[in-house]
């Protein structure tokens, strides 16, 4: 099949997957397409399907209808070391099954260009080297990947996957246990990355990081798509306020330009209630 270069980078098609003892499905005939070089953000509550999607674009679950699609092929039409060159991944958690120092976990992101026993070449020693220094993990090259906090290790797994030099990164939560300084620095980083022509698929729960770094926003709800668009047209007081089951309010950050959302206290009842005289809280409020 001939891939057009117009082809989105990521696409779904009437996708729909259902897990086995479910009744409901995980996702009921999704539609969205990641144009190429975009930052794409996928934001939804727990349990609306954003993991199962990232896993079906990757083809880790097979649809019951519809397919995904990955730069114009089906996914399930990849040859998987020709997948991995094309996408990279970033975990939200993975076990380690031995023993690895932070650059041999870096080091594996090279696996998809090598061949059978091939040694690293300078290529991929530079590959290496500069997705270390690019997600600040220098420092602690040698160190057992065992001994890393959850930030170091998400860290470790953000170079191995730039160290694919692939033409798309797909990243579940990448940012969960990092602290503001290294967030920052990731979504700098992934926000550079498009700039200079990658793609980004960018799942996460933080509505005002998506607001400020993706391009466009796919809003999912129970399997289903609500919105999809740039934040402006997506991040909507009456919409998200009905998706999170919660009052929030929508106004542009003074400091970015961009949109803050903020959550709101639920409505409080407004029957006065009668002092007891004690200095303890009221366990029923």
């Amino acid at each position: 099949m001939v891939v057009s270069d117009t082809s989105p980078a990521l696409a779904a098609i009437d996708l729909t997957v259902r897990y086995r003892g479910s009744s409901v499905p995980a996702l009921n005939q999704v539609n969205m397409g990641v144009p190429r070089g975009m930052f794409y953000a996928v934001l939804g509550p727990n349990g609306s399907g954003k993991s199962t999607l990232l896993r079906a674009l990757l083809g880790v679950v097979a649809p019951v209808s519809g397919h995904a699609c990955v730069a114009g092929r089906r996914v399930m039409d990849w040859e998987r070391r020709a997948l991995a060159r094309e996408v990279g991944v970033v975990p939200q958690s993975e076990s380690v099954a031995f023993p690895l120092t932070v650059r041999d976990l870096v080091a594996m992101g090279r696996y998809p260009h090598l061949r059978g026993l091939q040694a690293e070449t300078p290529d991929d020693r530079q590959a290496i080297a500069t997705a270390m220094e690019r997600c600040d993990v220098v420092a602690f090259a040698n160190r057992l990947t065992s001994t890393l906090s959850g930030g170091e290790i998400q860290r470790a797994r953000m170079a191995r996957a730039l160290a694919q030099e692939p033409n798309s990164l797909v990243l579940d939560e990448p940012t969960a246990n990092l602290d503001i300084r290294h967030e920052m620095e990731i979504l700098e980083l992934l926000r550079t990355s498009v700039d200079n022509g990658m793609t980004v698929f960018f799942i996460t729960h933080h509505l005002d990081l998506a607001a400020r770094f993706a391009d466009r926003i796919l809003l999912l709800s129970e399997g289903e798509v609500v919105a999809e668009g740039e934040p402006s047209e997506v991040l909507d007081e009456e919409t998200l306020n009905h998706v999170y089951q919660w009052p929030v309010s929508v106004a542009e950050n003074p400091v970015t330009g961009t949109l803050h959302v903020t959550p709101l206290p639920t409505p409080t009842d407004p029957t006065p209630r009668k002092s007891t005289g004690s200095s303890r809280s009221d366990p029923s409020r």
